[in-house]
């Protein structure tokens, strides 16, 4: 007995110091060929590799090396900046057309630090996302209280979680696609125990030529389906400021969701004081209400100038709190108006306009909503704008549709 228990050490010792020495013996355990490693960068190299791989007719592991930004010097040297640059001086990497107004973005990442500065308890938290999160920031100021996990937002969500439980204020940093991945642990691990976890949900909404698996447009979906869960999206700049300190002294779970690039800097002086669950009056008039989530502020401020411009009367409402719903505010509105008009960059299914046409309908307000919302389907790459007009949010189409609505409302169908 005792000779087999020191013949079972030895093999284990001996897997262990092989699968240290030789590349690949975890893969080889699972049943798998381990080919590699390879320099990803030889052609010739990889051709040869690939064609081995292919004469095997079973599993195979490709283990390829490559250096991201190689061959071009700058890229080499910051990849981070290099992941989705904009137009850049070849000679000498520096972009050609930098930015000048702050990005939604850029207003977190100085806010969280200046909360940082004074709460020792903020800690922040992302997932190989530093650069794109500006979490940078954060990190270089407090490297102590920041932490990324690498690919791994599961576990992101997880260490959040324990970290609150014991204490802390974590501040969570994802993009809104890559939150997907962690759902699970949304909702087991934060907000069945209702801790408060801060989700920073970036690039939301459209995000442009990232590719259609970047698409930011199911968060509000899936996350307003969730116990315990508060969902914010701020109309500008300030209230992204102010949201953001809402929601870090905020004792329960809690997601804000902005989208990418320039923060919008219209209805600078609407800004009262975040409550929770109140959604923000900036013009009240009657009949046609618009109802917007977020950075669809300046899209709604548009399709009001433009049914003013018809004779139309029509108020605004910035949501600002999609979970709760304000049905407060719903109940106002139908004493005055005929017609809500919601407009969203989320899919409807599950998102904004739904939830107040199904609340309308519960409550049996006299009044028809009217939604405008990503369709029920993928959305391809491209420049927002364009794929904005694609998917109906944008000025003219809803000015028109509204319109006609309305005539049918009216009984005045020409």
């Amino acid at each position: 007995m005792k000779g087999e228990k020191i013949v079972y050490q030895i093999k284990k010792t001996k897997s262990g110091i092989k699968q240290l020495i030789v590349p690949g013996m975890l893969f080889e355990d699972m049943g798998l060929t381990y080919l590699g490693p390879v320099d990803g960068h030889d052609i010739k190299k990889l051709y040869k590799i690939f064609c081995e791989a292919k004469r095997l007719n079973r599993a195979v592991l490709v283990h390829v090396l490559t250096k991201k930004g190689k061959g071009y010097r700058p890229a080499e040297e910051n990849p981070a900046r290099f992941h989705g640059p904009g137009p850049f001086e070849i000679e000498t990497g520096e972009l050609k057309n930098p930015p000048v107004k702050d990005s939604y973005t850029d207003i977190f990442s100085k806010v969280i630090c200046d909360i940082g500065k004074k709460d020792e308890k903020v800690v922040t938290i992302t997932a190989a996302m530093a650069h794109g999160t500006g979490l940078v920031r954060f990190a270089k100021r407090f490297p102590e209280r920041f932490y990324d996990v690498g690919i791994a937002e599961e576990h992101a969500v997880t260490f959040a979680a324990g970290l609150a439980a014991g204490g802390m204020k974590p501040v969570l940093a994802l993009y809104s696609s890559f939150l997907q991945r962690a759902y699970d642990q949304t909702v087991h691990d934060v907000c069945l125990q209702n801790l408060p976890v801060k989700l920073m949900i970036d690039r939301a909404g459209l995000v442009g030529s990232d590719g259609e698996t970047h698409q930011g447009m199911f968060d509000l979906s899936y996350l307003s389906m969730i116990p315990n869960m508060t969902i914010l999206s701020p109309k500008n700049r300030w209230e992204m400021a102010d949201m953001v300190r809402y929601a870090v002294d905020f004792e329960y779970p809690v997601a804000v969701r902005y989208p990418r690039g320039e923060a919008y800097e219209g209805l600078r002086s609407f800004r009262e004081p975040i409550e929770y669950g109140k959604s923000e009056m900036l013009y009240e008039e009657s009949e046609i209400a618009i109802l917007f989530v977020g950075h669809m502020a300046e899209l709604a401020v548009q399709v009001r100038d433009g049914l003013k411009e018809n004779g139309f009367p029509c108020t605004l409402v910035n949501a600002r709190f999609v979970k709760p719903l304000d049905e407060q505010m719903l109940k106002r509105l139908a004493k005055s108006h005929r017609l809500l008009v919601t407009i969203e960059e989320n899919v409807w299914t599950g998102g904004y306009g739904q939830q107040v046409l199904c609340n309308v309908a519960r409550q049996e307000l006299p009044l028809d909503v009217q939604s405008f919302a990503i369709p029920d389907e993928y959305v391809e790459h491209g420049n927002v704008a364009i794929l904005r007009r694609e998917t109906g949010l944008e000025k003219e189409s809803i000015i028109r549709q509204v319109k006609e609505r309305w005539q049918k409302l009216s009984g005045k169908v020409e």
